[in-house]
């Protein structure tokens, strides 16, 4: 990237939902590089348990929580990214949604490889406490009606989710009664 402000890093991920280890991943990725650009995966899915909540819900979401988090805003970028189930068109989508990147950061070995083998550097993140700060283990207690959830997400985070009734609409999706096909 260069010339025009810096290395520019990606960091790749669903955040469905944002989390404490989403933020400070990105605060950590601000300490090493100019400019951060966040993707939100698999942005076409939402209303299912593995993915409740939409590409602009979780774009707000993170916007949000990243401000309560003292991360300067005018550093990230954040781009929602549909899925495919080729993996390699995959990579050409992410290249194609996104500005010009300089590396890769990510916690997920797979997609390391993929971003390696198209010739990009990339760094794995240490991901802050992961046994606590993950979106499955947040879904799951959110799904059991489990208020700790609250515990491991920006306030902004978990005002939003209730705002747009998240908790009840992963409840449901929990059930199975989501699922498009059987509709």
């Amino acid at each position: 990237m260069g010339e025009v402000g810096g290395v520019r890093a990606l960091f790749p991920g669903r955040f469905q939902p944002p989390h404490w280890g989403h933020i400070y991943a990105v605060r950590e990725i601000l300490r090493e590089v100019e400019e951060v650009v966040v993707v939100v995966g698999s942005a076409q899915f939402n209303y299912i348990a593995k993915d409740p909540f939409t590409a602009g819900e979780r774009i707000w979401m993170l916007r949000e929580g990243l401000r309560e988090g003292g991360v300067d805003l005018s550093r990230v970028v954040i781009v929602p990214v549909p899925n495919v189930e080729n993996n390699f068109e995959w990579l050409g989508r992410v290249i194609s949604y996104t500005p010009p990147f300089d590396l890769v950061y990510t916690g997920n070995s797979y997609v390391a490889m993929l971003f390696r083998r198209a010739g990009y550097q990339v760094k794995q993140l240490q991901l802050f406490q992961r046994e606590v700060y993950n979106s499955t283990r947040l879904r799951e207690l959110m799904a059991r009606g489990d208020s700790s959830w609250t515990e491991l997400t920006p306030r902004a985070v978990v005002s939003i989710i209730r705002e747009i009734g998240g908790e009840e609409r992963l409840r449901i999706a929990s059930l199975g009664e989501a699922e498009p096909h059987k509709w």
